[in-house]
């Protein structure tokens, strides 16, 4: 039976999760730990790896997740790298965030509202059904704010190139966060949000199950 780790978007848990199809794989959810004031990815990318206990597993990464999946992927052997929703190099980060990261305006962003229950971030995240709408504002009520403040300095400041040879990209064509226009090569869902592990469940578990 293949062994899989996930990991969750933003401060999210496997919730996120709850419509895909895992049957027949050994699935772990890596749980976030909380980041030291400060810590270089990498360092927190060593301290998580203490969660996987098997020897070239499948890493499976949602947004946020799907960069500390690729960073792993760079300490530890890694049979496949499938990435949800992502990004796969610097290059694919949207030019906006990208200056951000340059000249730190991310850190004046009031990181309160990001957490809140709007229009706004249900529009951005493609959350659409009344269901996803009610678990969605749950996980944003959840939300640790200085995990979220140091995640999103980890993104606009990455700075990867490299791929993994045996790397996988699913995207939604219709994700306003990370618009597939930057994705390169990826499998494109069809109307997927950024958070179409919800609303385009089968369609995601029948990209996983085509790949693992």
């Amino acid at each position: 039976m293949k062994k899989v780790y996930i990991f969750s978007g933003l401060g999210a848990d496997e919730r996120v999760f709850k419509y895909l199809d895992f049957k027949d794989w050994d699935v772990t959810f890596i749980n976030w730990i909380k980041p030291k004031i400060n810590e270089p990815l990498t360092s927190y990318v060593n301290r998580i790896s203490e969660q996987i206990n098997d020897e070239s597993p499948i890493l499976i990464g949602l947004s946020f997740g799907g960069i500390v999946a690729s960073e792993l992927a760079k300490i530890i052997s890694v049979e496949k790298l499938i990435l949800i929703s992502s990004l796969k190099t610097r290059t694919e980060i949207p030019l906006i965030y990208r200056l951000a990261g340059k000249i730190n305006l991310h850190r004046l962003v009031p990181y309160c509202i990001l957490k809140k229950d709007h229009f706004l971030n249900k529009w951005l995240f493609g959350v659409i059904r009344k269901n996803d709408k009610d678990l969605f504002q749950r996980v944003l009520a959840d939300t640790d704010i200085d995990f979220l403040k140091w995640a999103i300095n980890c993104i606009v400041k990455w700075d990867n190139i490299n791929l993994h040879p045996n790397l996988f990209h699913i995207h939604g064509n219709a994700d306003k966060l990370l618009p597939i226009r930057k994705s390169g090569e990826v499998i494109s869902i069809e109307n997927g949000g950024h958070l179409m592990v919800l609303d385009k469940a089968k369609q995601v578990s029948e990209a996983l199950h085509r790949i693992i």
